[in-house]
């Protein structure tokens, strides 16, 4: 283990624990909130070095879908706790901030960074121009109940069944697309300069108490979430679309904009793409069909009107903005200002 990687699982190992000390009222409302959003993201970023790890032994497309898979499991962990205390607005916010983060902010930063340091950077356009245009698709299925509810349709009053049956095709459509991204070209890998790999044992290993303490964690931060909402003055709808959808989100955070400083574009483009796609197909899809058993009441997919234009907004915009396989720091800021604009409009409600 080199010495970066130490630091890492000490960061990770100190965090959560601070963490668990904290947790409770006892401590006030903003400290166990704080330090449970940072212990987070101190085990996201150890579950994506454990998971970069583990892919040194697969291939580099397996690697790619790998990652962005485990990655959200923060995310998921975080939302099944608010939907068990009945958040259902901060779990649908987290669900539309998860995308946007990715699509916008992220994916900003990303070429933000990586144009000031190196210029126009080119890559290969294919992949990202087909994981864009699935996530434009699968945002369009994710707008159906939102759709039928505002605009009266025979189908207005039968969200529930109708968010279901979407949440199915949704998977459906998820594991048909594995395949595709397994064949991702070979222009989108990562090359590791690593002198040092993890054996299988410990990289499993790693993943699996990571990912164990970031269930507790998740529970400790949903906790904190309520009185840290009302300490700060934060509304469900921003809390959600901002604080954890970014917490949930933290591998993407710091690889995909780390790999675009290195000027590895393909695969930051990749990655961040496919982190917002797999939120789309398979993360929101299991927390509707998840909180039957879980939640006091199901998870419909009916959003407000302006999350779903949000929505719209960043696939349309990712999607073209992937089209010509450039990028440079000035599209990375338009991309960076239309998210601060956009969670602006939530910090009301």
């Amino acid at each position: 283990m080199t010495r970066p990687q130490a630091i890492k699982l000490a960061l990770a190992v100190s965090g959560t624990a601070v963490a668990g000390l904290t947790s409770g009222p006892s401590h006030g409302t903003v400290v166990p909130f704080a330090t449970a959003a940072v212990a987070l993201a101190l085990l996201a970023s150890l579950v994506g070095e454990a998971t970069d790890q583990l892919g040194h032994r697969l291939s580099p497309s397996a690697t790619g879908v790998l990652q962005s898979a485990i990655g959200n499991l923060p995310e998921l962990f975080v939302s099944l706790f608010a939907l068990k205390a009945g958040l259902v607005v901060v779990v649908q916010s987290a669900i539309a901030g998860s995308i946007l983060v990715n699509s916008l902010l992220v994916l900003g930063l990303a070429f933000l960074v990586g144009g000031l340091r190196h210029g126009t950077q080119r890559f290969d356009s294919r992949q990202p121009r087909m994981i864009a245009t699935l996530n434009l698709l699968a945002v369009s299925a994710l707008a159906i109940p939102s759709m039928t509810a505002a605009l009266h349709t025979p189908a207005s009053g039968h969200e529930v069944p109708l968010s279901l049956a979407c949440a199915g095709l949704l998977l459906i459509t998820f594991v048909a697309s594995i395949p595709v991204a397994l064949a991702e070209s070979a222009a989108a890998k990562m090359e590791s300069h690593d002198p040092l790999v993890w054996p299988v044992w410990m990289a499993v290993g790693v993943l699996a108490i990571a990912g164990v303490s970031a269930a507790l964690v998740s529970d400790w931060f949903v906790e904190a979430l309520m009185p840290a909402m009302e300490t700060l003055g934060l509304s469900e709808a921003f809390a959600g679309l901002v604080i954890v959808a970014i917490a949930g989100n933290a591998i993407e955070n710091v690889v995909g904009i780390s790999l675009a400083w290195r000027n590895k574009v393909d695969y930051a483009v990749s990655t961040i793409l496919n982190s917002s796609l797999q939120v789309a197909l398979a993360v929101t899809p299991l927390l509707v069909i998840l909180s039957f058993f879980v939640a006091p009441a199901p998870l419909t997919l009916v959003m407000p009107p302006l999350l779903v234009v949000a929505l719209f907004q960043a696939s349309l915009l990712g999607a073209v903005i992937v089209f010509d396989g450039e990028s440079n720091w000035l599209e990375g800021v338009v991309l960076v200002g239309l998210y601060v604009m956009t969670a602006t409009a939530f910090w009301w409600g």
